[in-house]
């Protein structure tokens, strides 16, 4: 098992899509995208590789983001080899130092993924491969792209090479642990961030109240709640003559039919439900589980 871990908007989830090859985390240039712990499987003619992207490690300010921080702690105790994914375009600063020091207290092999070297000038990668390695004690170093797939290939070896042998995990037909209503609500998520901007990019949440599979008319029905924590931010979301809500919906709507195979029908409201993210119902039926 190899524990994804970094801080918020360090494209853990961009990675874990592309090492996987398909779609099972959402992605946004929103930091703290990932509320929770998500399992993908990859399986390579040398072995299986199962990996568990984690949230962002940051400065807690809600009970939501306790819990956030715990789960990408806990994962990384308990995996074979930890990645650590760090920005290279980004200068290395008090937050990386932080990060470094919690994963030299692991006993697993740390890896260090420094992604999004496609936007950084080649001279300056080896600068910044140096002031990491002088963080920590990594057994690889390995400068990647997880948006247009640069050397992810070869990061896939480098874990088959750290790797303890064993039996597979999971069938070799296993992508993903996501329960269906938690892909469903994290796809309706992604597009919220996607219309909704910098309004509500930490205030907001989507709950599945339903989801109805109708076998003989090829079609299934799901019924969403997008939770928002003041009153003002629900005409953000509904836009003007419900047009925000219309497109968030129809995107999601695609997007979860092709995932399906099937025809859609989403159901979309919006509530209010002040001071959420210290809600322990709330953050129970999101996922965020209490380690």
């Amino acid at each position: 098992m190899v524990a994804l871990v970094g801080r918020p908007n360090a494209g853990k989830s961009t990675l874990l899509n592309a090492v996987v090859g398909t779609k099972i985390a959402i992605v946004s240039d929103k930091p703290q995208t990932t509320r929770t712990r998500i399992v993908g499987v990859r399986n390579l003619p040398a072995g299986q590789i199962v990996f568990v992207d984690t949230p962002g490690i940051h400065r807690p300010l809600h009970r939501m983001n306790v819990r956030m921080v715990d789960v990408a702690v806990q994962s990384m105790n308990h995996a074979d080899l930890v990645c650590l994914v760090a920005d290279a375009s980004e200068p290395v600063g008090g937050g990386d130092e932080y990060l470094a020091g919690l994963v030299a207290k692991v006993t697993a092999p740390v890896l260090l993924a420094l992604n999004k070297i496609d936007v950084i000038e080649k001279t300056a990668l080896l600068p910044q491969m140096q002031r990491w390695g002088r963080l920590a004690r990594f057994a690889e170093i390995v400068p990647i792209s997880a948006l247009t797939g640069e050397n992810v290939d070869r990061l896939s070896e480098v874990f088959l090479q750290h790797l303890p042998e064993g039996e597979p995990l999971y069938p070799a037909d296993f992508v993903t642990d996501q329960p269906e209503r938690a892909y469903v609500a994290e796809l309706v998520r992604e597009k919220l961030l996607q219309h909704t901007r910098d309004e509500l990019p930490f205030t907001s949440a989507v709950l599945v109240d339903h989801i109805e599979e109708t076998e003989s008319r090829g079609l299934m029905r799901i019924y969403c709640t997008i939770v928002v924590d003041r009153e003002s931010q629900k005409p953000i979301v509904i836009g003007r003559a419900g047009s925000m809500v219309k497109q968030i919906g129809t995107e999601a709507r695609h997007e979860l039919e092709s995932f399906f195979g099937t025809k859609v029908f989403l159901d979309l409201r919006v509530k209010t439900r002040a001071g959420w993210r210290e809600d322990s119902r709330v953050l129970d039926q999101l996922g965020v589980i209490d380690e």
